[in-house]
């Protein structure tokens, strides 16, 4: 199983940015792909963004252009920044690992987007 943990969330006022951090037990490398999932309240958890082993990145449509997705090997952590934060941006953000043979969850971080 590989452990998953979070950071980087908090209160925001909109137009601002964070950055969350997404620290994996294992090398990263032995990991297909990475990703940032978000659940608001009264929502189902949508995609926010992937990135594989080989650095290709997918985003959600309501966050392209304005959130990327990265990762650094050496410390297996992927990243996500999150500029020009909207209201509907608030959530809880989960990390998942894809892997050869199991998915696994981190515990969340929380986003507020408030003014």
């Amino acid at each position: 199983q590989v452990q998953l943990v979070e950071s980087g969330g908090g209160l925001v006022q909109p137009g601002g940015s964070l950055r969350l951090s997404c620290t994996a037990s294992v090398s990263i490398l032995s990991i297909i792909h990475m990703a940032w999932y978000r659940q608001a309240p009264g929502k189902q958890r949508e995609l926010v963004a992937t990135i594989t082993r080989g650095g290709g990145t997918v985003y959600g449509d309501s966050v392209a252009g304005r959130f990327a997705i990265s990762r650094d090997n050496a410390k297996n952590t992927v990243y996500l920044q999150m500029n020009n934060l909207k209201l509907e941006d608030t959530a809880v953000y989960y990390c998942k690992s894809v892997g050869p043979v199991r998915d696994d969850w981190g515990q969340g971080t929380q986003v507020t987007v408030s003014s």
